[in-house]
C-alpha cells in the first residue's frame, strides 16, 4: 500500500496538469487510472479534494484544497448522494 506522502506527491503532479488529464501511474498499483474530484461551497475556489485510483480503489481526501481555474467542483449544497456520485468508496492511504 502506497504511503500518504506518495499519494500527496502524485496529487501534486495531477493537480498541476489540471484542467488537462494526467497519465501518471497510481503510486499503489501502477495503473494510469487516477481520478481527482472537488466539492466546494458555491462560488468558492477552495474545497474538498477526492483523489483515488479507479483500479485499486485507494487514495486520499484533502480539505481546504484550492480549485484551479477551469476546473469545476460539485456544490456542497447538493445532497450527499449526488455529491458523491461517480466517486467510489475507496480506501484512504495512511
Amino acid at each position: 500500500m502506497a504511503s500518504f506522502d506518495e499519494w500527496l506527491d502524485a496529487y501534486d503532479v495531477v493537480y498541476c496538469t489540471l484542467p488537462a488529464s494526467s497519465e501518471l501511474p497510481c503510486p499503489n498499483c501502477g495503473h494510469q487510472t487516477l481520478r481527482l474530484a472537488f466539492a466546494a461551497p458555491p462560488e468558492a475556489r477552495h474545497g474538498y479534494a477526492s483523489f483515488w485510483c479507479d483500479t485499486c480503489l485507494e487514495g486520499i481526501h484533502l480539505s481546504r484544497a484550492p480549485i484551479p481555474d477551469g476546473v469545476s467542483a460539485l456544490s456542497l449544497d447538493l445532497p450527499a448522494e449526488e455529491r458523491h456520485r461517480g466517486i467510489p468508496n475507496y480506501r484512504l492511504a495512511t
